[in-house]
């Protein structure tokens, strides 16, 4: 990102904490964001925890494949209710580049969960330590997710 970018990126944050009122549809656009991720938390622990608790899948593989169902799911409501006037663009493109964000999101979310998971386990045991792991990676992932989507996925709408 150059210089001139950052310090625009910069100043529309700083201008969103000092005036909220002027704001309001991107707090608004947010929140159902994080209301479409809660869904896909959701998928995403269900998933999770069929996959490890239920078929034995090793901790990695079913959270992949759980964040994969969630990241697809994701896709759909958020073009659908949170950027609905994203319609108007190519579905490939945005689902390319709402797929590139979250597969970076993935690799941090498994980074986090296996990670946490480890450091979890001398204090208590599955399946609480990935759940927990699992929620920690995802309150850290929703802000990577909206703030890389906003910027590039649905940038100036």
């Amino acid at each position: 990102m150059e210089n001139q970018e950052k310090e625009s990126l910069t100043s529309k944050l700083q201008d969103m904490i000092r005036n909220p009122q002027a704001h309001l549809k991107e707090y608004k656009r947010f929140a159902k964001f994080a209301i479409v991720g809660a869904l896909g938390s959701v998928i995403d622990f269900s998933l999770l925890n069929l996959m490890k608790g239920v078929f034995g899948w090793p901790l990695l593989w079913a959270n992949t494949f759980s964040v994969s169902v969630a990241i697809i799911s994701n896709f759909v409501w958020n073009r659908l209710w949170t950027f609905p006037e994203s319609r108007i663009r190519k579905k490939r493109v945005q689902l390319v580049q709402f797929t590139a964000v979250n597969l970076i999101g993935l690799v941090l979310n498994n980074l986090i969960v296996v990670g946490c998971d480890a450091l979890l386990q001398s204090y208590i045991h599955e399946p609480w330590s990935y759940n927990i792991a699992k929620a920690i990676a995802i309150g850290i992932i929703l802000f990577w997710n909206f703030g890389v989507n906003r910027l590039w996925t649905y940038r100036g709408l």
